[in-house]
Order: structure tokens, then C-alpha cells, then sequence
């Protein structure tokens, strides 16, 4: 059986880490590989979903070596992280002897690397996204002496990945063409893409006796046009856009409510409805488990996402995106993001605007009653398979395999793709 160490410096117990990390180990852990995993959590989200995930990983016969997030003081905290991250890993290489290490993005990727020198062990580079560039993007001022340091430094790091992972996962097609013409780039090293996938069952599809539910829960009227908005608030997420979008969008349907699901805490999103002068009797603000969060946003009309368009963007691909699609949603986002433009255009499953300006917005709410005619199903069939966790699973596997350098053909998965282990939804691909 091949022994797998996946490392992840997000927490199993995080959104993400239900989402975007256990469905796709539980579909492999039953094509008949071993998996431990090495995760750091976030002690409060620990404490509330340990049961849940440990039930899963207890299921699926994986074990779990959590290790503790630290983000105090600044700087000291992440060399402290980086050194129980090897110690650790180093500790269960002695015991378990791993054959691969499937590393989640760039922390992770120094693990992948050191055992490939040291140990000879497969080096799985499951990137995710352009890290540096985002860090640059988002909070190192290269302008900065200190921040540029660090950044060159994970930019030469992130050379080194490319260069000696035996393969290379990019969530978008937009990432692995960019990734292409870089010059660290090695022709050798293949590179597959696989987008963040979604649990179809459990984002399933929505109708109207559904959306009738939801409003009655979140006490809003059925004759209402709520826009939604799914995730965090901050750092990528134009929330100060989308609160411009809904005040133009009121002008032209006065019964519109904003509908907000999300872990980000009320007042953040609060003090902003305040600051824009809107009427708080608008807007709805909910917090929701993963299970919880499908019930949610069928409550909704259209979902809306603006993310900065950065270069960083153009590797991203946003897990809300297929969860909102697969339940048959259309949605109004913006372009400059991985491949969302091309899936949302190609599919006619939303609008997507080119700027933030005015115009732009208005051209977006002319769309909507265009929007609301699309039949739920026909979004949900256009979208499947780009979105799939069983397709997904089934790419991994084949990495997997070519890794291995075996010649054996991919077997038929049986996922269970439900988070909950209490419900068994088999699926073969």
C-alpha cells in the first residue's frame, strides 16, 4: 500500500479544509491509499469541528497529526510553525517510511522537497495558486526592504518546486499557461490542472419550494430579489464594490436584499452597511457550517463575488463559484480571476463585468431579469463537469499513478462524497 504524508498549512477543521481537502483524500483513501495527514488548525474552529472531521478521517481510515496555527508576534510565529512542521514530519517519516508527500502549497513544499533530497520520497507540488505573488499582491510591500527579501526569497524557493516536483497541480488553465512562460518553469515536470471541486450532492440542486424554506428561516419575503454573497470578507473580496453594485441595483429594484454567508464577523460587514448609509433592515448576515451553508443560499436570486483582479488572481479558482453553480444560481462576478470569465461566458450561467465603474454595473442589473429566466438545471448540467469532485478525484489519482510510475490503468472510484459520515452517497466515476 502506498504511504502518503499530505501537509496542509490550513486546518481540516477550516472551511477550506472540509471543502477542498477531505473529499478529495477520502475518494483516494478508498482506491487503497494511506494517508496521514499534517495540518495546522485554528485552536476555536478546532474546538468546534474536531468531532466532525475526525468522524470523517475515522471513516475513511486516515490519520491526522494536527499541529497548532500561530500568528504571534509576527514573523517569529511562522519560523516557529516551520520548524514543528519539520520536526514533526521528520518524526513520522522515521515511523512510517512515506513513499510520497503531497504538498499543499509553498510551506508544505520545503517538506516535499527536503524528503525528495534526503529520503527519495515522490514530491507532489499541489500549488494551488501563485503564493508569492499574492503575499506581494495583498501584504508584502516589495517597496520595502524586509518584505522584498522575503519575497525574493520564496521566489527562488517556488523555482526550486517547479524544478524537482514530479508533478505540479494548478487550479487554473489561465495559472498553468502563465506558469509556462516563466523561465524557472522545466518542460520535464508535467503539470495538471484540477479546479476546486464541489460536493454536487451536498450543493444540490435548488427549487422553489427550497428557496420558499430558506427565506421563511431567514425571515425574508418571497416577493424580495436577494442578491447573495458566500465566503470572507477582505483582503480579495471588494466588499466596498459590492455594497456600490447593491446600492445601484435598490435604485432599480427597491425590494432588494443582500444576503451574506459568511465566517467574517457581523460587525466588520456592519460598520461598512453603516458607512455606505444603507438601511440595515436590507441586509441579512449569517454564519453557517458547510452543511449549513447550501440550505442558506438557495434563499437567494443571484450570487454575487468581486475579487481584485490581480496577476496573482489569474491561478485562483474560487471555491464558491462551482458550490453556487452546481445549485443552480447564477451569478454576477468580474473578470481578471483564473478562469472564471471563460467558464461563466461559456456556460451562460451569469454576467461578468470588466470594471467596477458605473456603467459596468448598470450593464450587470439590465442582465438580471435575463438571469432569472435561466432554468437551475440547465446551470447545474452546463457546469458538472468542469466542477466535479469524482472528475477531480479521478485527476488526482492519475498523478498519483504517474508519480508511481505505474502502468495500471485508473480504476473505478466509489466516493463517498458527503461530509457527513453519516450519509453514504456512493458515486463511481
Amino acid at each position: 500500500m502506498t504511504k502518503i504524508l499530505y501537509i496542509s498549512y490550513d486546518g481540516l477543521t477550516d472551511p477550506l479544509g472540509q471543502s477542498q481537502i477531505l473529499p478529495y483524500l477520502k475518494g483516494l483513501a478508498a482506491c487503497g491509499f494511506q494517508f496521514t495527514i499534517l495540518s495546522f488548525e485554528k485552536k476555536e474552529r478546532f474546538r468546534k469541528e474536531k468531532e466532525t472531521v475526525r468522524k470523517i478521517i475515522d471513516a475513511a481510515k486516515i490519520k491526522w497529526e494536527p499541529l497548532w496555527f500561530t500568528s504571534e508576534p509576527p514573523v517569529i510565529s511562522k519560523i516557529y510553525d516551520r520548524w514543528k512542521l519539520r520536526s514533526t514530519a521528520l518524526k513520522l517519516q522515521r515511523k512510517e517510511k512515506f513513499d510520497m508527500v503531497h504538498c499543499r502549497s509553498y510551506v508544505p513544499a520545503e517538506i516535499g522537497l527536503l524528503f525528495k533530497k534526503r529520503f527519495g520520497t515522490k514530491f507532489l507540488f499541489d500549488m494551488r495558486g501563485f503564493w508569492a505573488d499574492e503575499k506581494r499582491d495583498s501584504s508584502w510591500n516589495v517597496s520595502n526592504p524586509f518584505f522584498r527579501v522575503i519575497y525574493n526569497h520564496y521566489k527562488k524557493k517556488e523555482t526550486q518546486y517547479l524544478r524537482h516536483a514530479d508533478c505540479i497541480i494548478s487550479l487554473t488553465n489561465a495559472g498553468k499557461n502563465e506558469m509556462m512562460r516563466w523561465p524557472s518553469y522545466s518542460s520535464s515536470v508535467p503539470i495538471e490542472v484540477i479546479p476546486t471541486c464541489t460536493d454536487t450532492d451536498l450543493f444540490s440542486l435548488t427549487d422553489e419550494e427550497q428557496k420558499g424554506r430558506s427565506r421563511e428561516k431567514l425571515g425574508i419575503s418571497n416577493d424580495a430579489l436577494v442578491i447573495s454573497y458566500l465566503g470572507s470578507i477582505g483582503t480579495w473580496y471588494m466588499i466596498d464594490e459590492m455594497l456600490l453594485f447593491f446600492k445601484n441595483l435598490k435604485s432599480k429594484f427597491p425590494s432588494a436584499k443582500f444576503l451574506f454567508i459568511t465566517q467574517t464577523p457581523p460587525s466588520v460587514i456592519e460598520k461598512k452597511i453603516v458607512e455606505s448609509n444603507f438601511d440595515k433592515a436590507d441586509f441579512i448576515i449569517r454564519e453557517a457550517s458547510r452543511n449549513e451553508v447550501p440550505f442558506m443560499v438557495k434563499a437567494s436570486d443571484i450570487n454575487i463575488s468581486f475579487i481584485k483582479p490581480v496577476y496573482s488572481k489569474i491561478s485562483s479558482s474560487p471555491t464558491k463559484l462551482g458550490e453556487v453553480l452546481a445549485m443552480g444560481i447564477p451569478v454576477i462576478c468580474n473578470s481578471g480571476v483564473g478562469d472564471v470569465e471563460e467558464i461563466v461566458r461559456g456556460t451562460g450561467s451569469g454576467f461578468v463585468i470588466d470594471a467596477f465603474k458605473e456603467k459596468d454595473f448598470d450593464e450587470a442589473i439590465q442582465a438580471i431579469p435575463r438571469l432569472l429566466q435561466i432554468s437551475p438545471l440547465s446551470i447545474r448540467n452546463a457546469v458538472k463537469d468542469i466542477f466535479s469532485l469524482q472528475k477531480g478525484i479521478e485527476s488526482y489519482l492519475s498523478c498519483y499513478l504517474s508519480i508511481s510510475r505505474k502502468d495500471t490503468p485508473v480504476p473505478a472510484i466509489s466516493v463517498t462524497t458527503r461530509t457527513d459520515p453519516n450519509e453514504t452517497l456512493n458515486k463511481n466515476v
